[in-house]
């Protein structure tokens, strides 16, 4: 099969063999069709497959061949995702496969200023890229309208609601045209957002291109049992003795990640940090420091788990577990993307088990355990199984003797 083949028009697959995009994903193949049928679509595909070109190629070819003319203010193809992260990227992707189409486009995100944002609005766009928070802000102040919203495309739905999107989200689809297509693409798919799916879409078309809640084959899983005050000498350890080039490192806290980017930089390794309490500007010379190779590890808690797109990223460390056990498959997606192979590692203190038995509950999998000589644990990790048990409970450490012994 083909891009040519799914009825991809000229510039759009000569933007492709530019980017060097040789044949379709099987998201792609299922997908771009359906999208340029006009259909709703409900599509659940592992990160890294390709699912941001299932669904702009064919909106772009939509947008360009009806040429319909823009009014001030006004939005044709309107794009939601969860983090600032997320919204460049998918914004970047659009910008490359229209390279050769005369189409006007742009993203707004919270934590920069509005005024930009609201002056690329008043020519009118073609598709926008917006995170929920700000995008009302715009609206609110009538920036931007919603009468001429032919799509609506919601990515990482999932991810929105578990940041507490569900208001602003409910605000936006109450002020969007009652007819339309509407788009749902994700990793994962919770019993919430299908729920949410029942109220937006029309006879959607369901696409599973993966098991519900799998991990990518191509990453290599495993978990090092460690005690908490030594997994920052542990992460030391295996970056140096296992010559670790580039690590993409997931901190469960804002406060942990600046710790543990001060460690490193104490030992001479060359760090950076993504948090939600960073401004934008230096979020962004993060990612662009690790993506340009000017610093070896990234730290990041899980505003980051969607939307970073790295290329032949070997190396993702779960330095916490996440609290929602969904964010583990986004974590580990950010390697073995686009058919690569990665390794996701995993270091696990006793008060973690329940999160690990979580995570191997998710994914029907039970992380293979490994333990790194010289930091054998003091407090047990116990064993757990995919369904969610925890088998063995951690030994409690034996009493001293009190007294009563000869001298």
């Amino acid at each position: 099969m083909t891009f040519a083949s799914l009825g991809l028009i000229d510039p759009l697959l000569r933007a492709l063999d530019t980017l060097g995009y040789k044949t379709p994903t099987p998201v792609q193949a299922q997908a771009i069709p359906a999208v340029l049928a006009g259909r709703d679509l409900m599509a659940a595909a592992q990160t890294g497959t390709g699912k941001t070109a299932g669904f702009a190629l064919p909106l772009l070819q939509r947008l360009t061949l009806q040429g319909s003319p823009v009014a001030s203010n006004s939005v044709r193809v309107l794009v939601l995702v969860p983090t600032r992260e997320l919204a460049v990227q998918v914004h970047k992707s659009f910008h490359e496969y229209a390279g050769n189409l005369p189409l006007r486009m742009a993203v707004a995100f919270g934590g920069v200023s509005i005024n930009p944002q609201m002056m690329k609005l008043r020519k009118g766009l073609d598709v926008l890229v917006a995170t929920p928070g700000r995008l009302l802000d715009l609206h609110r102040q009538n920036a931007v309208r919603f009468n001429q919203v032919e799509t609506l495309v919601l990515d990482e739905a999932d991810r929105m609601l578990d940041l507490g999107f569900s208001r602003e989200l409910d605000a936006v689809f109450a002020a969007l045209p009652k007819r339309m297509q509407t788009l749902l693409f994700s990793a994962t798919f919770s019993d919430a957002i299908r729920a949410l799916a029942g109220t937006l879409l029309v006879d959607p078309l369901s696409i599973e291109v993966s098991p519900r809640n799998t991990t990518a084959k191509g990453v290599k899983q495993w978990m090092i049992p460690v005690d908490k005050k030594r997994k920052t000498e542990l992460f030391t350890n295996l970056l140096r003795k296992k010559r670790w080039g580039q690590v993409l490192v997931f901190v469960k806290t804002r406060k942990g990640v600046e710790q543990l980017v001060g460690s490193l930089l104490a030992q001479g390794i060359t760090a950076d940090s993504i948090h939600g309490d960073k401004p934008q500007p230096g979020r962004l010379r993060a990612l662009e420091r690790f993506k340009t190779a000017e610093v070896q590890v990234l730290v990041a808690t899980d505003v980051a788990a969607r939307g970073l797109d790295i290329d032949d990223l070997p190396q993702v460390v779960n330095f916490d577990l996440p609290i929602v056990a969904e964010d583990y498959i986004h974590r580990i997606g950010r390697t073995g993307r686009a058919g690569a192979v990665g390794e996701a590692i995993s270091l696990v203190c006793a008060d973690e088990v329940q999160l690990l038995a979580a995570i191997e509950a998710l994914t029907r999998q039970t992380l293979r355990r490994t333990e790194e000589p010289g930091f054998e644990p003091e407090h047990r990790v116990p064993v757990t199984d995919t369904g969610g048990q925890v088998l063995k409970k951690p030994k409690k450490p034996k009493k001293p003797k009190v007294g009563g012994g000869r001298f």
